[in-house]
């Protein structure tokens, strides 16, 4: 049972971060381009997500997040399509500026609660918790006491079934003129322009998207977890390309459906090999290191592979 209870709490958290892998997907392998914007989208998502849904639209709440993303997402392409900054130093500089507009979106504190005030039968104010999607998910359960069905275990299905939605959209999308623009514009950008396509436009689609998706996953973390915090979206690009570059490894390359698929795959991996150090007591300050070690092996395994694979024809001559 204690190992059932790691796999689906790992497996549940995996699941929230999974639009995010997709994001990273969409910019890193899609577009070809570093966008270091992950970290602030992601928790302006969050945040945004934590103020609309204290007001009692916690539905709303995750477009919202999603497009505060987009919108983060607009103003890297601009600096980068408009202005020719680099595309690193573009993510960096929104993703910078993020952070005082976080501030200010939670109120000028660190971290926000889903809560509101009311006014009790007594007539004192008291703080009451804000409806979210989980909560009013796990209502469906009520009179049910199973120890399969805990409160991860319902996580983990609401957001697979949000996750396995949001996959098979994308990947139509992909599919349609302006998704295969997108591709296009990743692939080969001077073609697209020499075939009157307005890449600019496509690329500034592409990072929106990208973005979207990784606020989405702040959005969902907000609504889990039941509160912002402005220090959310440390490592969060890291633990992206870590999902991204696992699930690659794992599929290898198997086009774009395939590579959304492995995404979502990489991320819930992640989160299972991150569970299992902490299951081995692993100092929670140590994770990032543990976290960049696994991109690290992860990126190697190709190489790895091209040296220790068949097909050294003759011994290896020198």
């Amino acid at each position: 049972m204690v190992f059932y209870s790691m796999l689906i709490s790992a497996l549940s958290q995996g699941m929230l971060y999974a639009p995010m892998a997709l994001g990273v997907f969409v910019t890193f392998r899609i577009l070809k381009t570093p966008d270091l914007t992950v970290d602030g989208s992601f928790v302006f998502g969050m945040t945004v997500c934590a103020t609309v849904t204290i007001a009692g639209h916690p539905v709303l709440a995750l477009f919202s997040g999603a497009a505060a993303g987009a919108l983060a997402g607009f103003f890297t392409a601009l600096l980068q399509t408009k202005l020719k900054i680099e595309p690193i130093l573009s993510g960096i500089l929104v993703a910078s500026g993020l952070y005082t507009i976080n501030y200010a979106v939670l109120g000028g504190q660190s971290n926000l609660y889903l809560q509101y005030t009311t006014v009790n039968s007594v007539g004192a104010a008291v703080n009451e918790a804000s409806p979210t999607i989980y909560k009013n998910f796990a209502s469906l359960f009520n009179g049910i006491s199973s120890p399969y069905l805990d409160s991860n275990a319902q996580v983990l299905i609401l957001t697979l079934v949000i996750v396995v939605l949001l996959t098979a959209i994308l990947g139509v999308f992909f599919f349609t003129r302006p998704g295969m623009a997108i591709r296009a514009t990743g692939d080969n950008e001077e073609m697209v322009r020499s075939s009157s396509i307005n890449a600019d436009l496509t690329r500034t689609a592409g990072v929106m998207l990208a973005n979207a998706l990784v606020a989405l996953s702040g959005a969902l973390l907000c609504e889990q977890q039941r509160y912002a915090d402005l220090n959310s979206g440390s490592s969060m690009l890291v633990m992206g390309l870590a999902s991204v570059i696992i699930g690659q490894v794992i599929s290898g390359d198997r086009g774009i459906v395939g590579g959304l698929i492995s995404a979502v795959a990489g991320s819930l991996l992640y989160r299972i090999i991150i569970q299992a150090a902490y299951m081995i007591d692993m100092p929670s300050y140590a994770v990032k290191l543990l976290s960049t070690l696994i991109v690290a092996a992860a990126l190697a395994v190709p190489l790895l592979k091209k040296k220790l694979g068949p097909g050294q024809k003759g011994g290896g001559s020198i």
